[in-house]
């Protein structure tokens, strides 16, 4: 293991301080429309006390992810081709190493857009797009591109938006989900590199449509999603047919004033019982809600208070399926960090909590968290651990986490440092379940290094 870090660190040093040196010069552009830009982040993360089963108590990983993005423009067409370089080093069998962490070599955009213009009056805009890309929709809690895990989701169909003067959005979607491979746990310790896939085994719709009218601090956005899936070659599946409607308002942060937001989601549709072959069908009824309310001070470091409630519902003892599916949402900026951790996720978790963030300059920011833990549902696994007690009979209180995080500008636009750390207190379910893993408390830390040219 020390010899991969090693390696895994010697290879990041050298490419940060490369690309650390070109960024001086800024994004690499040519005329005729051409941009090429690139970032490489290296991470060295550990955990001690693992809250998810079936993973080693204490453990490390070196993580390098690199993207190189080629754009062309002319008039009203655009071309983007991008490539992700994902890599892990450090893990062993029982280290919980997914395509989370590895996914080398893969062109995860590849696409054309076309600027439609004014279509829909004056001030509007439109505009079409065909390809593979990724996506970041709506509150990100259903598709995101997600930033801090080490890979990120990726999309092959139609995309196509609106935007008009009075302040109305719309985005339709019709893709392809792709599977990252290779997702077996040799291939992604050696970092193999292999295609990901895409099919109409997996089939993803639907849109969002917002208004913000101008001036105006609050959003309001409704939403309609449709997740079809089935087996394909050597992947059984759950063969999902869920339906996700969602309803949120969101008001501004603003110096010296208050700010909020609710977002209601609910879920339906069927699924299997376990992935065998003809298993038995569920029907699906599941719900997610989210609370917050802020306050943001005046105040040379621009502190902002903010208290939010969480709850996603899980898999009861009733006859129809609970446990919420958050589809291709992210999780850190909310929950808690992926990678090693991932102990929190959107389903079946109850959770209030507050936080501070703060920005000291233009090239600091940070928070500090907590949230009180509990599970949805005590008869289901809580949230992305694994843990659970199908008896109900280990009650519900998961425990108490601390989070923070530091981001650091060391050369502006060039050169970031973060630093995230997390304190899980594991309350009487994460101690007392059948299947609870050791100790009484899991620390996780990561330390990250970005250049960007």
């Amino acid at each position: 293991m020390r010899d991969s870090l090693s390696r895994g660190l010697r290879l990041a040093t050298c490419a940060a301080l490369l690309l650390g040196g070109a960024g001086s010069a800024g994004a690499q552009t040519v005329p005729d429309g051409f941009s090429l830009t690139a970032a490489v982040r290296f991470r060295l993360e550990a955990i001690d006390g693992q809250a998810r089963t079936g993973a080693n108590s204490s453990d490390q990983l070196a993580q390098l992810r690199t993207q190189v993005k080629a754009s062309w423009q002319h008039d009203w067409l655009q071309a983007v081709v991008e490539v992700h370089d994902s890599r892990a080093w450090g893990a062993n069998s029982a280290t919980p190493l997914s395509t989370g962490e590895v996914n080398t070599l893969e062109p995860v955009q590849a696409y054309l857009r076309a600027n439609l213009g004014a279509i829909a009056g004056p001030g509007s805009s439109a505009s079409v797009q065909a390809g593979r890309f990724t996506l970041a929709l709506g509150s990100s809690r259903l598709v995101a591109n997600d930033d801090y895990r080490n890979t990120t989701n990726a999309f092959t169909g139609l995309r196509a938006d609106v935007a008009t003067r009075s302040g109305f959005k719309a985005t339709a979607i019709y893709v392809l989900p792709l599977a990252r491979l290779p997702d077996d746990g040799p291939s992604l310790r050696d970092n193999r590199p292999e295609l990901d896939r895409e099919s109409f085994s997996t089939v993803l719709w639907g849109a969002f449509l917002s208004r913000k009218a101008k001036g105006s601090r609050l959003l309001q956005e409704v939403s309609f999603l449709h997740l079809g899936e089935r087996d394909w070659a050597g992947h059984p599946t759950r063969d999902r047919s869920l339906n996700t409607a969602g309803a949120r308002l969101l008001s501004d942060p603003r110096p010296g004033a208050f700010d909020w937001g609710v977002e209601g989601i609910y879920q339906w549709g069927g699924i299997s019982a376990s992935t065998v072959p003809n298993a038995a069908r569920l029907d699906v009824s599941a719900t997610f809600v989210k609370f917050q309310a802020g306050y943001s001070f005046r105040g040379a470091w621009h502190p902002r208070l903010l208290v939010e409630f969480d709850r996603a519902s899980g898999d009861g003892t009733g006859g129809t399926y609970g446990r919420f599916d958050p589809l291709y949402g992210s999780r850190r900026a909310e929950l808690a960090p992926s990678g090693l951790h991932s102990a929190l996720a959107r389903t079946n978790i109850l959770s209030p909590g507050a936080r501070v963030e703060v920005t000291p300059s233009a090239r600091v920011d940070g928070f500090v968290g907590y949230r009180a833990l509990w599970l949805a549902d005590s008869h289901d696994a809580f949230a992305g651990t694994g843990v659970r007690d199908a008896s109900g009979r280990s009650g519900s209180f998961a425990g108490h986490q601390f989070d923070m995080r530091v981001r650091w500008w060391l050369v502006p636009k060039r050169l970031r440092f973060e630093a995230d750390a997390v304190l899980l207190a594991k309350g009487s379910f994460l101690r007392d379940a059948p299947n609870a893993t050791p100790g009484a408390t899991t620390r996780y830390g990561s330390l990250n290094l970005t250049a960007s040219f």
